[in-house]
């Protein structure tokens, strides 16, 4: 699980509208749902998320494990079981309790960390959307929507459950090309907290026994 959790969170994370490649294709009614979700979580001062993170082969789930994610802005804080990776703005800090490892790097936009909204940006250029109806997820009538891959990256698909009412994202599947699955299903969201003012500020004083390697 812990090697799952490593490969999926170790990338970065890149915030950013840029325009639609021309192979592209997006499903029109996809596109005005995922904008209006993405609308409504820029309009907010921060958010947060309690979710449930689930791996497995064969796109069925054997492991799930508890996760939060909090967001300001292009800041994030994400923490899954030992791992926790921050993002203050300018550089990301993969923080590992269990090896007592810290890596430190600048954003690379090539590679998308997997979070409750990073595929908000990333679908933007670099998959094919469509719009699949709806679905019965953890009893909400959400829309189904799927991305596909412009180009080779690993990944075979994503798919997309989505409370359009409330604008906001019910649950996400991330299916590998080698037949791996990983998911995020959102189990409590909420908005316009007051927020620890470091709470996307990396401290090294408190971690001098780690291991620290910056990039």
């Amino acid at each position: 699980m812990k090697n799952s959790i490593s490969k999926i969170i170790v990338g970065s994370f890149v915030i950013g509208a840029v325009g639609f490649a021309d192979a592209q294709k997006i499903d029109a009614k996809a596109k005005k749902i995922l904008d209006d979700i993405t609308a409504n979580y820029n309009s907010k001062k921060n958010s947060y998320f309690k979710f449930s993170f689930g791996t497995g082969v064969n796109g069925q789930v054997n492991k799930t494990e508890p996760g939060i994610y909090y967001s300001a802005g292009d800041k994030y804080k994400l923490k899954i079981m030992d791992t926790e990776q921050i993002f203050d703005g300018n550089k990301i800090y993969n923080i590992n309790a269990d090896d007592m490892e810290v890596t430190i790097a600048k954003p690379n936009g090539s590679s998308s960390m997997f979070s409750p909204i990073n595929y908000l940006s990333t679908y933007r250029n670099d998959y094919n959307v469509t719009y699949n109806g709806k679905k019965n997820v953890n009893g909400v009538n959400a829309d189904f929507i799927k991305l596909t891959p412009i180009k080779s990256n690993g990944i075979q698909y994503v798919y997309l459950f989505v409370d359009s009412a409330k604008k906001q994202m019910v649950k996400l599947e991330q299916h590998g090309s080698n037949k791996d699955v990983a998911v995020i299903a959102i189990k409590e969201y909420k908005e316009n907290q007051t927020l620890d003012p470091n709470m996307f500020v990396f401290d090294k004083n408190k971690f001098k026994n780690y291991i620290i390697t910056e990039l």
